[in-house]
């Protein structure tokens, strides 16, 4: 028996509670995928701590009227009360001003368990490929 499936689905879980908190601009619920003392980069510095993360995530979401955000997981793997994961992200990006944009990325991640919840505790994020619409 696997004892580890059970992990690698709370955290394909809680990458799927990031996107859908993302196509409804839920920040609330987008807050909770993060641990209180998380780390954000996304290759234009570090943001540190979960009020930081939401307040940034917060104004970029300002600039889009919609995001599409749709996530495939890679690689997940558990080490007691930390995992870590590699996704792949495409974004459909509709800006505030009507322009369309997508881009294809990379989220590596390092999540910890907090009781018996997964939650983002750091998040690196790279551009693969910027597609204009």
């Amino acid at each position: 028996m696997d004892t580890g499936a059970a992990d690698r689905l709370a955290v394909r879980e809680r990458l799927d509670a990031y996107a859908d908190a993302v196509f409804r601009k839920d920040a609330d619920d987008w807050g909770q995928c993060w641990a209180e003392d998380g780390v954000w980069d996304l290759g234009r510095g570090e943001v540190s701590g979960r009020a930081n993360i939401v307040k940034t995530w917060v104004s970029a979401m300002t600039m889009f009227e919609f995001v599409v955000f749709q996530i495939h997981p890679g690689v997940i793997t558990i080490e007691g009360d930390r995992a870590r994961s590699r996704s792949y992200v495409l974004e459909t990006l509709f800006n505030a001003d009507g322009a369309m944009r997508k881009q294809l990325g990379q989220y590596d991640d390092e999540l910890a368990r907090d009781g018996a919840t997964w939650r983002f505790a750091r998040r690196s994020y790279k551009v693969l490929k910027g597609m204009p619409s």
